[in-house]
Order: structure tokens, then C-alpha cells, then sequence
């Protein structure tokens, strides 16, 4: 089955209320939807354990992990297992490889260049992830029960 357009996947339309001066602000946006929605999707997010959300670390836990994080910037692809070298954010990968990162780093697998058009993406959200392991996907990210 064809992943559904980007069109059809932001169809619908969300109402809420907010004070003044948020409304305000909003309407002062070049893009006052995709602003909403970066702002929800990222509520969905992790906090870091080391800034505890704040987006800054203490010199001294920088200096400390700086070194952890070089060495341990590697992980076996899913499927082949071949070292794969992670960026420290999607807009650091090349523009090519950025779709098969976004999906790892928001919590899918992992694949190699190689590896990642071979391996099907899903339906309704388009990470690759094996057929054997659909099941399992669809409880993990497209399940709303807690």
C-alpha cells in the first residue's frame, strides 16, 4: 500500500483556545501551523538526561561525557549489523541519509545506507521496519493507550 500524502495526512483542522497575547504572537508568525505543530511533536519528545531539558550542561559534565559520546558514536544496523555512525542530529547528516536518521533518533531502528530502501516502510508513518517486526511497531508507535 502507497504511504499517504502529506496532504492527506494534515487534513484536519485543531481549534483551541488561548490568552490574548499568545494569540497575538501566533498570528505574528510566518507559519503559525507548522509552528503549533513543532511545538506539540516536540512535547512528544525526550528530556535529556543531561541538560534535564534545559538545552545547556555545567562545563564539567560536558567535559565529562564530551569524550563518551565521540567514542560511542557507532551502532550495528539492524539488519546487516555493519557499524553505522550517528549524527548528533538528523540536520547533520547528509541531506540524502536525513529521512533514515530522523528515524532512528525519534526512537525507530537503526539501518545502514544500504540496508534502509531495502527494508519496507510503514503505512501510516513511513519508518522501514520489517515486515516480521509490524506488529510489534504498530503497539510500540501508533498504539494511544497508556
Amino acid at each position: 500500500m502507497a504511504r499517504k500524502d502529506a496532504k492527506a495526512q494534515k487534513s484536519q483542522i485543531v481549534a483551541f483556545k488561548v490568552e490574548e497575547e499568545l494569540a497575538k504572537f501566533l498570528d505574528n508568525l510566518p507559519n503559525k501551523s507548522e509552528f503549533i505543530r513543532k511545538a506539540i511533536l516536540a512535547q512528544f519528545r525526550m528530556t535529556c538526561p543531561l541538560c534535564t531539558g534545559s538545552g545547556v550542561v555545567p562545563r564539567g559534565i560536558h567535559d565529562h561525557y564530551k569524550h563518551v559520546l565521540v567514542e560511542h558514536d557507532t551502532r550495528p544496523c539492524e539488519k546487516c549489523k555493519a557499524a553505522v555512525t550517528i549524527p548528533m542530529s538528523a540536520d547533520a547528516a547528509p541531506p540524502a541519509d536525513r529521512r533514515r536518521f530522523e528515524q532512528f533518533l525519534d526512537g525507530g531502528p537503526l539501518y545502514c545506507a544500504k540496508c534502509y530502501p531495502t527494508v519496507g516502510p510503514c503505512d501510516d508513518c513511513g519508518w522501514h521496519v520489517p515486515h516480521e517486526k509490524m506488529v510489534e511497531h504498530f503497539k510500540k508507535v501508533h498504539s494511544h493507550s497508556g
